[in-house]
């Protein structure tokens, strides 16, 4: 066994660490609801998570709306030598970002070519029309865009949803009780040019695999 290989199974034998990256197997966290859900003190958390990162399982970064929060996340290369096999049941997946003009409707489009489960996407603040470098980016990469315009959360999440912030202003002003999952995303809009397009449709890509991986159909009511 390869030294880096032993290094992340003995991180991962202290049952408070292997429920950590429980805990983020499908979107990302900030430390305080990391200890809010697992029951963690501070210094007791960050003392995991400095060993979880020692060993490269989790990264962290800071929020993209505000530059204070920071939300922790797991290591894509990393999850593969975990093997995990959670199942997430849902009858219908929303992507979700502010404007939904660029990154959640090219995620719904991601998705659509990789899972059987429904999906579309909306805005907590939709703007008039999709970003037209989406429309080029999907173009370029043969997705097919569930439509060009956008559509406000209001008028489309339902109770059973997954429902899957790829935002972290959205995430952050999205109403509590929702399923949802979080994936800190940063927005292409400002810097407006095909290489951030390319560059966040690979980390959605890259995140949609994964979920897609860990996603079945539920018998739940969907939407209508």
């Amino acid at each position: 066994m390869s030294p880096e290989r032993l290094a992340l199974h003995q991180a991962l034998a202290d049952p408070a660490r292997l429920a950590i990256i429980d805990a983020l197997a499908v979107g990302d966290l900030s430390p305080g609801e990391l200890g809010h859900a697992l029951d963690l003190p501070s210094n007791l958390l960050s003392h995991h998570l400095r060993v979880l990162t020692q060993v490269g399982l989790i990264t962290r970064g800071r929020s993209h709306a505000d530059r204070r929060r920071v939300y922790i996340r797991l290591i894509p290369s990393a999850l593969e030598a975990l093997n995990q096999r959670q199942v997430v049941t849902a009858p219908r997946v929303v992507f979700v970002c502010t404007r939904n003009a660029a990154r959640s409707p090219l995620a719904a489009a991601l998705w659509t070519s990789r899972s059987a489960v429904p999906v579309t996407s909306a805005g907590t603040q939709p703007g008039p029309r999709l970003n037209p470098r989406a429309i080029d980016t999907a173009r370029r990469h043969g997705l097919s865009l569930e439509r060009h315009g956008t559509a406000d959360v209001r008028d489309v999440l339902t109770p059973h949803d997954l429902v899957v912030a790829v935002c972290d202003n959205a995430y952050e002003h999205l109403a509590p009780g929702l399923r949802q999952v979080h994936w800190s995303i940063p927005d292409p809009g400002p810097v407006d040019t095909d290489e951030i397009f390319e560059d966040v449709l690979a980390l959605l890509a890259e995140r949609v695999d994964r979920l897609a991986t860990l996603t079945g159909p539920t018998t739940a009511p969907g939407p209508p």
